[in-house]
This record gives C-alpha cells, structure tokens and sequence, in this order.
C-alpha cells in the first residue's frame, strides 16, 4: 500500500512543486535543520483480513497516517487538500483526520490524516 499511495503522489505536479523528493517512510524530519514540506508515510497497523466468502478471506485493510510537516501553514494546508483530492477523490481511499498543529518553539506546522484502502487478494482467480 505504502508503494501504490507514494506512486499516486508523486505523479502529481503539485505535490511535485511544493514536496518534491522529501517524500518518506517511517523517517520524520529532524525539526533541528528545518526548511520546506515534508510527507511521512507510518503504517498505523500490518494489514487486516477482512470480508469473507465460504471460509476464505476475500479483502486486506490497510491504514496509513500521512503526516504533512512544514514551515508555511498555507503549504501545508495546500498539500494536504491536494494529498486527500489524490487519495480520496481520485483513488477511493476513506479518511480520517487528526491533529492540525504547530510547534511554537520550532516554527513547524503539522497536519495528520490516515487514509485506508480495501484490496481484493490477487489470487482470488486462483481459489
């Protein structure tokens, strides 16, 4: 999941513009050297079976937080909205929001949202 949410963003020109490369998994930025717009991926949890016909598990459930950190709240803003237009609208993905904060001491503004996704097994042709 991690793999196919990173593809459906960084195909995107705004994303793109305001992100660039500072795309990550599991590794937040170090609020020491701070400057520009961050994404995190962190997996809340392993992906959950789920929906079943005759016995056999038919979907996984998978959970991702995606955490927006930046030094400018209407960047942060803007990529958010654009992140959960990519996700959301354009994927299917459901959402639920979290914190909106900002760090006084660092400067930093941060937004968490976590978006899942219901798969279909690959190999159900095959059962």
């Amino acid at each position: 999941m991690l793999d196919y949410m990173y593809s459906l963003l960084i195909a995107d020109d705004v994303i793109n513009q305001y992100v660039g490369n500072r795309i990550k998994f599991y590794e937040y930025p170090s609020t020491g050297d701070f400057s520009g717009t961050y994404v995190v991926f962190d997996p809340i949890d392993t992906d959950q079976i789920g929906d079943y016909a005759d016995g056999i598990y038919l979907t996984e459930d998978s959970l991702v937080q995606v955490d927006i950190w930046s030094d400018n709240r209407k960047t942060r803003d803007l990529v958010a909205k654009r992140i959960r237009k990519i996700l959301v609208d354009d994927n299917g993905f459901s959402e639920t929001t979290g914190p909106d904060e900002w760090d006084k001491e660092t400067k930093i503004f941060r937004i968490a949202r976590r978006y899942g996704m219901k798969e279909y097994r690959e190999d159900l042709d095959s059962l």
